[in-house]
């Protein structure tokens, strides 16, 4: 009798390790694949800035600087290694900058802002920004899964026999944390 519960521990213990191997390698498959995303939106950004240049180029004559760092910043991606994400993070953070202020100087030519190719190119840009936004959120979401897994017990068991380890979110610049500036002197005041 006794060898029969025993052979039923160690069934238990065998199906109980194999489901949280599989679980480990779920949520790095979702990690992965939540990069991607982030790769392929980022890969679309880039396959439209060229046309972006070549529209903005006939108008914004006084603007090749601002043109010029978009081009530099787009080869730049493109040749950050594969696997290092914080740096193509960085980079296309830094893309995603220029474009606004790419955008913003295009407020000063109005030929520009009724050229209907850079509109359509603008709103297909910002569509992607936004995708990347969110792109960058599932990843930081599956992420915390598997640094969640890799870190609690009983899983950590198993993820340190298989090596399986924790994932680095992807951060915001510090600049961009900070709290824009608003002066109220600036506004009128209707309380006069």
């Amino acid at each position: 009798m006794a060898w029969i519960i025993a052979i039923i521990v160690v069934v238990l213990l065998v199906i109980w390790y194999v489901m949280l191997y599989n679980g480990f390698i779920q949520i790095r498959t979702h990690v992965q694949e939540s990069w991607s995303q982030i790769d392929v939106q980022l890969k679309r950004r880039n396959d439209l800035i060229p046309n972006l240049v070549s529209t903005t180029k006939g108008y914004a004559n006084y603007e090749q600087s601002t043109l010029k760092k978009v081009v530099e910043l787009r080869n730049q991606l493109t040749a950050v290694p594969a696997g290092d994400r914080q740096q193509t993070m960085e980079v296309s953070n830094a893309l995603s900058g220029t474009l606004r202020s790419l955008f913003a100087v295009a407020e000063n030519y109005p030929d520009l802002k009724a050229n209907t190719q850079f509109s359509k190119l603008m709103e297909e840009l910002t569509n992607t920004e936004n995708k990347i936004a969110y792109s960058r959120q599932l990843y930081n979401s599956t992420v915390a899964s598997l640094n969640m897994k890799v870190q609690s017990f009983p899983s950590n068991i198993v993820a340190n026999i298989h090596h399986f380890k924790q994932e680095a979110y992807l951060q915001v610049p510090e600049e961009e944390k900070a709290a824009p500036n608003v002066n109220f002197d600036d506004f009128g005041n209707d309380n006069k």
